[in-house]
């Protein structure tokens, strides 16, 4: 993990101060997966959400002078995916988006290894329903957080809440999930 953060920061400096190209390219591809899921949990359309996520880093691209003060590059790229979701639904009709009261569906763009296709339908239907069963700040602090692999700190910043709150919804989260979805054996 400390060799990636070296590499992101490395390449952080390459961009900002290089203008380089294949820089930028690295950089899309380790985190345009995770934006792409992040975003398409809002939007359900991959086509919208491919052209958000190249929005996401057009904006890296055009602030890239500036992105070697960014102290937190992940949290940096998942508030602006954030804010082109919210403008992107405002713009296509909706007058208020609250983002945490969305449906989330947290499995909808994961990609299964053919050691986890054992893994039955019943069960991963039981993991949905329990996660779906979870008011929306928890299923996105559990998301951002278990998936993502965010700080609690920069999930509070994104949420807008304490990181204290963000260790409850996930401690409450976790426990009901627990209760629907027995572990795999």
């Amino acid at each position: 993990m400390r060799k990636e953060l070296s590499n992101i920061r490395y390449y952080l400096e390459e961009l900002a101060l290089n203008n380089s190209e294949p820089a930028f390219k690295a950089l899309y591809y380790a985190y345009s997966d995770r934006i792409m899921r992040y975003i398409y949990m809002y939007v359900k359309s991959y086509e919208v959400a491919e052209e958000l996520v190249s929005d996401v880093f057009f904006a890296v691209w055009e602030n890239r002078k500036k992105i070697d003060e960014i102290n937190d590059f992940n949290a940096y790229l998942y508030r602006i995916a954030k804010f082109k979701t919210l403008n992107h639904l405002r713009i296509n009709q909706l007058e208020y988006v609250d983002i945490d009261r969305l449906s989330i569906d947290l499995f909808a763009c994961i990609k299964t290894t053919p050691e986890d296709d054992f893994i039955s339908k019943e069960w991963i239907a039981m993991a949905n329903e329990a996660i779906e069963q979870l008011p929306p700040k928890s299923k996105l602090a559990f998301k951002l957080v278990r998936e993502d692999g965010m700080k609690y700190k920069d999930v509070a910043d994104h949420l807008g809440v304490s990181v204290k709150t963000v260790e409850s919804l996930l401690s409450a989260a976790v426990k009901k999930i627990r209760k629907i979805v027995p572990p795999l054996h």
